[in-house]
């Protein structure tokens, strides 16, 4: 009876400690496969670059950064040059105030105008008094006082002469009234040189483009004193140094941030700068306004020559690990490839691909920095 009771608690005893060790076994095994699944499931939903170097980007992540594509069409393109350029001002419409003698600057009614300032044509900005040396200026008084002496002995002569106008000719009347006009205007010339100012006067409309005047300050002749300018109204010089260029411009732009301002070519000088030509354009966008007087800009010449190739935004390169230029094109509604291409200027804001592309391409032109950083 004991040794059947023993054997059956021995066999309870045993099934329960099988039951314990399958338990901890099947979570270990739990334990270790959990991962794998959860790991690749997050990969396969999210944004991810494949082995073969593509993106997979699901639909939710283009919406959210806000990817967008346009189809390529290929065409003919105008050959287009790139061209360093500077912003300088209209000589109609911008003018330079210098002080024509030395002196010490001195404000106006208004005080000095300030760089920015509006300043309309005929304004007086600021005085200038002449300067002299201490010898000058004691010639220039004695030579007034022995002006002004002549001219009382003149008036008195003249008086006297009046006094006597029945007995004296006319013409010694007239000759000593001749002379006292004349005394009175050299002694008017020799103090106004005295104490006269010069007036520095605005020589067009526009705004203060730069100053270099202070109360006080003491300058010489031919000094620039104030630049002003029109903003409505700037020129763009760009320098060639392919003097064909000049005879070859078919059209022009300017591309500031994502704006494209087409340019009017002027003309081409005729004198090298630098060993280059300078080119002038000009505009009456209003988007000019928002430039400085000498701020470089580039300018894009579209020459009568022709190329074929893909217009796409510039936004759309970008550059791979290699340093190649590439573009992102879709292939597949979750789906993007890298493409290399080769590129030229087109006008500032798009670019010419003329290889790495075909026709009905569709390109990523909005959040292709994005894409290119997937990893």
């Amino acid at each position: 009876m004991r040794s059947a009771l023993f054997t059956l608690l021995l066999g309870a005893a045993t099934a329960t400690s099988l039951t314990s060790l399958t338990s901890i076994a099947w979570a270990a095994g739990d334990h270790g496969h959990d991962h794998g699944p959860a790991a690749s499931a997050a990969n396969t939903n999210g944004p991810s670059r494949q082995p073969d170097g593509s993106v997979f980007l699901p639909k939710a992540a283009q919406r959210q950064l806000a990817v967008r594509t346009i189809v390529s069409q290929e065409g003919e393109l105008a050959r287009t040059v790139e061209l360093s350029g500077k912003v300088v001002m209209d000589p109609n419409a911008g003018g330079k105030v210098q002080a024509t003698t030395a002196g010490r600057l001195e404000a106006g009614s208004k005080g000095l105008p300030s760089p920015g300032q509006a300043v309309r044509k005929g304004d007086v900005l600021a005085y200038v008094a002449p300067s002299a040396a201490p010898i000058e200026r004691s010639n220039q008084a004695a030579q007034l006082a022995e002006i002004r002496a002549a001219q009382a002995l003149a008036q008195r002569r003249l008086a006297r002469l009046k006094e006597l106008s029945d007995t004296v000719p006319r013409k010694e009347i007239d000759a000593v009234e001749s002379e006292v006009q004349s005394l009175a205007a050299r002694a008017s010339a020799i103090g106004g040189g005295l104490s006269n100012r010069e007036a520095l006067v605005a020589p067009v409309s526009g705004v203060i483009a730069s100053a270099q005047a202070v109360a006080g300050q003491v300058v010489d002749a031919r000094e620039l004193i104030y630049e002003i300018v029109d903003p409505s109204r700037l020129h763009i010089e760009a320098l060639a140094f392919d003097t064909e260029l000049g005879a070859n411009v078919a059209q022009a732009s300017l591309a500031l941030g994502k704006d494209r301002v087409p340019l009017e070519f002027i003309g081409a000088a005729r004198s090298l700068r630098e060993q280059a030509l300078p080119l002038t354009f000009r505009t009456r966008h209003d988007a000019l306004a928002r430039l400085a007087v000498g701020q470089p800009v580039k300018v894009f010449v579209q020459t009568r020559a022709s190329t074929r190739g893909i217009a796409v935004p510039a936004a759309s390169l970008m550059k791979n690990p290699a340093n190649q230029t590439i573009v992102w094109v879709k292939t597949a509604p979750e789906k993007f490839e890298a493409r290399v291409v080769t590129a030229e200027p087109l006008d500032g804001v798009n670019v010419a691909v003329t290889s790495g592309l075909k026709a009905g391409d569709r390109v990523a032109t909005q959040g292709a920095t994005l894409i290119n950083q997937v990893r």
